[in-house]
Order: structure tokens, then C-alpha cells, then sequence
């Protein structure tokens, strides 16, 4: 698997004020944002064979990762 991080700035590129202003009017997004962040250090992390964890548990982080964004995701569309 692929140890490049998955930075918000690189997966929604060209987002980062729309971003940032939700994420200042909208807790619940600046929630979501925190979580995917935590999440996405833990797979990197994994991937990098930093922290030793189960092949298991690194494939339900990254499922964990791609809900968050799915999430993130969802709330841009609904501001537009």
C-alpha cells in the first residue's frame, strides 16, 4: 500500500477556503475535519510501518478514512 498521506489540501484541491470557512460557521465540520486528520495519521503511520498493527485493523482504518471523506465531501456539495 501507498504510505503518501492523504492531506485534506491534496484530496479536495482547490477547497482550502471553502474548507476553512465551514469549518469555522459549522462545528459538526470542524469535527469531521479533526477525525479525518487523527484517522488519516494513524494509516500513514501503519503504512509507514511506524506503529505495528494487524493487516485487519490498518484495511478498517482506511475504511474509517474514506467515510470521513465521503462525509467531508457530502457537506461541500451541500454548501455550494
Amino acid at each position: 500500500m501507498s504510505n503518501t498521506p492523504h492531506t485534506l489540501k491534496d484530496e479536495f484541491p482547490g477547497e482550502e477556503a471553502r474548507i476553512t470557512a465551514l469549518k469555522t460557521s459549522d462545528s459538526r465540520f470542524a469535527s469531521l475535519l479533526e477525525e479525518y486528520d487523527v484517522v488519516n495519521d494513524q494509516v500513514h503511520r501503519a503504512e509507514s510501518r511506524i506503529d505495528t498493527v494487524s493487516e485487519e485493523h490498518e484495511e478498517g482504518l482506511r475504511r474509517n478514512r474514506s467515510r470521513l471523506k465521503d462525509q467531508i465531501a457530502a457537506a461541500l456539495r451541500a454548501t455550494v
